[in-house]
Parts: structure tokens; sequence; C-alpha cells
């Protein structure tokens, strides 16, 4: 069928949308629900036989749903109604929530049901829970009406009665320090962690706080700013206190829209004195084990190590990168001989860290200093020839991250995962060795493709294009679990050490050819040109992506048609030094 995807945006549910729909062989092209721009003409013109919406804020006009047939992805379960119905559910401490899929009709939410599908709701921040669970039931639900509506016979069931319940405001948000508990506070976070945040006032400013985690050690006044680590603040609560990783001013009549920062980044002059609390160098996940936070963190089992991060959307900033970078030397001098980096349940990493560009004095020399930050710890994966490095993806990856991914020895992804290996939507080359890494995984022509089309693709695509090694089919809170369990087969595996010693002579091959500061210099001479021209689209381009300004047209790789894949596993590209599971593996030559 040819589909048409209808969105408020391309964000991460319509980006999964559109590639699972594609892997199955569905036509799909994507128009934005945009204050300037007609639906109408658009799907008038499109001439879909189903229509879609991932995600959408604003109703389906009439002339639409009476024409065709308009399939709605609400994310609550049957009878639930409103705009903010995952907020809801995180602020209620709901444990298992679900989706829906129905049709447009005069009120919101109120259509005839064509699929549901229910779903865990762990405690973690709700736009985690969006690009995880919720994901994995929508895209069940999604993939459940597609066929039902593909035979032509099935009848929706019609909504005996609801619930409307209103957008949830900032008065409602509100904390209240001098009485709301940790968990109380968390909750309230968690509930708009990427957006809106929770509005709050302190240090003579007001500021939506993003992201919260729980501290259990600390005390201090309620209210009180007590410490600082990695750029977050540490916030005491009447009975502990709370980790904040990000600040976003409140916006100023006639300002431009203020852009969300590592807390204390935000803060600047305004942050008193505070002790800056390195995180333990080790992490305990006992029963007993005190509850704090940190972006990066070490553990071992068996002869596996793993060193995890977590960095707020993904997006890596000079500094972070650095810490990142420390850490992974320090995990490489310990005595493992399999070495996972990443394995946590939200984005891997989506490359530098525009917003931090954007609020700098000089986004120019910000940009510079974060790709070289970058480079350097692809550089150091990619020259760690003493152990076997995997890199984990729970959560999704793009551009630099991307590519940051492929510079292991294999790559582990969740089922569920959409990876964006490209940067021209930025206006940008790109660099982290991709010339290097990409090509050798997918051949050349692919590589020029992906990056050229700009399109997201699913795990199990990735895997037959080469980009991934193995996909693990699990829930986002079983991937560690499964990647550990992995990780410390492979290192007791006897054949570990000769798989250490084929990747070690791939790499002097490699170098021998084409040394890897030659793919660096070339990719980095490009990316220079960029960052220094102050005319350059790069610059036009993170402004508007990181201050969320709205687009004024749908963009045309998206507004094109693309046609569904093949679905027959490709070819390998690339030699592989350990094959992934038997029933994974894509047919091709063994390499050395």
């Amino acid at each position: 069928m040819h589909i048409l995807l209808a969105a408020s945006a391309f964000n991460s549910l319509t980006q999964r949308v559109h590639a699972e729909l594609r892997d199955r062989g569905h036509s799909v092209a994507v128009e934005l629900a945009l204050p300037a721009v007609s639906l109408v003409e658009a799907v008038d013109r499109h001439r879909p036989d189903l229509v879609i919406a991932p995600m959408l804020r604003t109703p389906i006009p009439r002339e639409v749903f009476s024409a065709h047939t308009c399939l709605i992805v609400h994310p609550g379960p049957v009878g639930d109604r409103g705009p903010s119905s995952l907020d809801w559910a995180v602020t209620e401490d709901a444990t298992r929530w679900g989706v829906t899929v129905l049709q447009a009709c005069e009120e919101m939410d109120a259509g005839d049901v064509w699929a549901t599908a229910d779903c865990p709701l762990p405690p973690v921040g709700k736009s985690d829970a969006y690009r995880g669970e919720i994901a994995d039931a929508a895209l069940s639900a999604v993939l459940t009406a597609v066929e039902r509506f593909a035979r032509g016979t099935y009848v929706p069931e019609r909504q005996a009665s609801g619930r409307a319940r209103p957008y949830l405001r900032q008065e409602l948000r509100r904390i209240d320090w001098a009485k709301d508990s940790t968990q109380s506070v968390v909750r309230a976070l968690r509930a708009a962690d990427s957006r809106p945040g929770v509005l709050d006032e302190f240090l003579g400013g007001q500021w939506f706080l993003h992201g919260g985690h729980p501290e259990d050690r600390l005390r201090g006044r309620p209210g009180e700013l007590i410490a600082t680590r990695a750029g977050a603040i540490c916030r005491a609560t009447v009975d502990g206190a709370v980790w904040i990783p990000e600040l976003r001013a409140r916006r100023l009549p006639g300002e431009p829209a203020p852009v969300k920062l590592p807390a204390t980044l935000a803060l600047g002059d305004r942050l008193p004195p505070l002790p800056e609390l390195p995180a333990p160098p080790r992490a305990d996940t006992g029963a007993d084990a005190p509850r704090t936070w940190s972006d990066i963190t070490y553990r071992e089992q068996g002869a596996a190590g793993f060193l995890t991060f977590s960095f707020p959307g993904g997006a890596m900033s000079t500094t972070q990168c650095r810490r990142l970078l420390a850490a992974y030397r320090e995990a490489c001098a310990r005595p493992v001989s399999v070495l996972v980096l990443g394995g946590g349940r939200d984005f891997f990493s989506n490359g530098i860290h525009l917003g931090v560009i954007e609020a700098a004095a000089d986004p120019a020399e910000e940009s510079w200093a974060n790709i070289n930050a970058m480079d350097d710890l692809v550089e150091a994966v990619l020259t760690t020839t003493d152990r076997f490095v995997v890199a984990a993806l729970g959560g999704n990856a793009a551009a630099g991250g991307a590519m940051l991914a492929l510079a292991a020895d294999e790559v582990w992804c969740r089922g569920g995962v959409v990876l964006n290996p490209h940067y021209r939507l930025m206006g940008l080359y790109g660099s982290e060795y991709w010339t290097y890494t990409l090509p050798r995984r997918t051949g050349t022509g692919v590589a020029q493709r992906l990056t050229a089309d700009a399109l997201p693709i699913s795990a199990e695509s990735a895997r037959r294009l080469g980009l991934v090694d193995r996909t693990i089919d699990c829930a986002p809170q079983e991937f560690a679990d499964e990647t550990t369990r992995l990780a410390v087969r492979v290192a007791d595996s006897p054949a570990i050490l000769s798989r250490i010693a084929g990747k070690k002579a791939c790499r002097d091959a490699d170098e021998s050819v084409r040394p890897l500061a030659a793919y660096r210099e070339a990719e980095l001479a490009r990316m220079r040109e960029t960052f220094f021209d102050p005319q350059a689209p790069y610059h036009a381009l993170r402004r508007a992506f990181v201050r969320k300004e709205p687009a004024d047209r749908t963009p045309p790789h998206l507004e094109r048609t693309v046609p569904g894949r093949r679905t027959a596993p490709l070819p390998t590209r690339r030699p592989r030094v350990t094959g992934p599971a038997v029933q994974d593996r894509a047919p091709g030559p063994a390499g050395c």
C-alpha cells in the first residue's frame, strides 16, 4: 500500500513507523501538519491508500477523514483521551499503560478502535518510556491496524465511553519543595522531562527543570542547592535530594527561545559555590546500593566490562566527550577481554551537543572543539586492539553517535532501535571517521545512499545492511541484562583471544593502506570550512533545531514517496571478526 504519515513533527515514533512500514514493503511519504500548509491539499496530492498519524497535535480536517481512512495513534489505553495522556500516567505513577489506534472523527481520540496494545510503564522519564515501551506498543498496534485495513473486511469497534483529561498545565506540575518528598518530586520531573519541563523559580530567575534522579544520601534545607556533578545540580527535598541534569530559562517577551542546557552551564554566574561530587567509581546495583545519579558508570561481570553512559537527548558536549574518553581509557586498563560501550535503555548518542554550541560565545569555535572531542573518542575505540569492543544500542542513535557505534568491533541493537546514519540535514559533511567505518561495513554505494537519503532505518534493516551485527528482541528494561549475558558468553569463548588477534591484524592492514589520520584530516577540513563560514546553512539549521523554530514546509526528502524495502538479507560487506548468533547471521564470506 501507499501510506501517508501525517505528523506534527518527524519525531522518534514517526521515524520508527516510517522505517518499519517500509521494511514490510509499503511505500511511505510524510506530510507535516504546519500552519502554512493545507493538509487537505497535501493528501489530495499524495492520493494515499491510508493515512496514519503517529504523532499529531492538531485535528485532521473533516475533508480528509471523510474521504480517507485516517488512523490516529493515541499514547493511552482505550477510553483515555486528551493531549497529556502519558504525562498523566507518569504523574499518577501508573505501572501499566497502552496505545490505541483509532479512526479520526470530529471528537479528538473518540473514534472507532482499529487496534490496541498494552505495555508496562517502568519508573523512567516520560520521553524514555515514549521511545521505549510506548513505541513498542504503538508499532504493534499500527501493524495490526494496517493488516486489518489491508484485509478490507475488518470493522473497527466503537468506543463505549471515554475520559477526556485536560492538558497538564504548569500549575498542576509545580513542585512544593517545602512539602514534597523525593519520590513526588522525581515523579513530577519525569512526567515533564523532555518537554515542557517543570517551571520553577530560584537564584533570581525562572527555569524549566528537565530530568530528575533520586539521591538518598545527601541532605539539605528543602529547595536548597547542595552539590553539583557532571553539569547537574543536586537540590534538597524534605526527605533526601534530587539530581537535575538540565535547565531551560523561561522565555522573555521579544527574546528568542532559550536553549535547554546542562544545569550548571545554564545557571552560569548565578550558581553559588557548591561541592562537585564525583560519581562512585563503580556501579553498585545491589539491593542496598545508594540511590544516586551519574551519566557515566562502569561495572564488571566476569571477563566483561560495561561502560554505560546516558546523556540527555543523546547529545554529547565537548566536556561530556572528554569525560567519556577518560572513563573509556580507565576501562581499557582493566583486565577484561570484552568491553561493552553503552547498554542503557534510551539514546545511545546523537553526536555533538548543538544546544551547548548554540549557547556558546563563539559557536564556530565550540563546534570545532566538540567535533574534535568526538573524534578523539572514536579514535580511541578504533585503535583499541587488546580487547574486543561492543557498542550496545538500547536506544536510538544518529549522526556522529551512530558513527561512534560503528567504531566498535560489533554493534548490538535492541530490536526497536532507529538509526539515522547521516549528517546532511544539519548542513554538515560529518566526521567521527565515518568515511572509514561506514563504507567498510556497507560498501561505498550503500554508504552514499544512506548519507544522501537521510532517512531513518530500523535495527533489522541496519543488520541486513551490515551496520549492525546482532539484533536483540527484548523489552527496553531487559536490554542491559541481555547484553550482559551475551557479553559474558563472548568473553568466556575459547576463541576470544584469536578474535582479538584477528581484529588487530585487520586494523594494521587497514592502517597500511590509508592511515586513520588521513580520514580525520580530510573530514575535519570539510567540517572546519562549514563551522567558520557564517553563511553556511549549518548555523541557521542548528539554531532552528535547538530553539524549536517551526518549519514552513515539509522537507522534500520526507515529502517524496519512499518505496518499500526488499526484505531478503543482503550479503555482508565487511570481514567479520566474530559473527552474531546463528539465527541472526546474514550470508557472506568468512573474514579475517
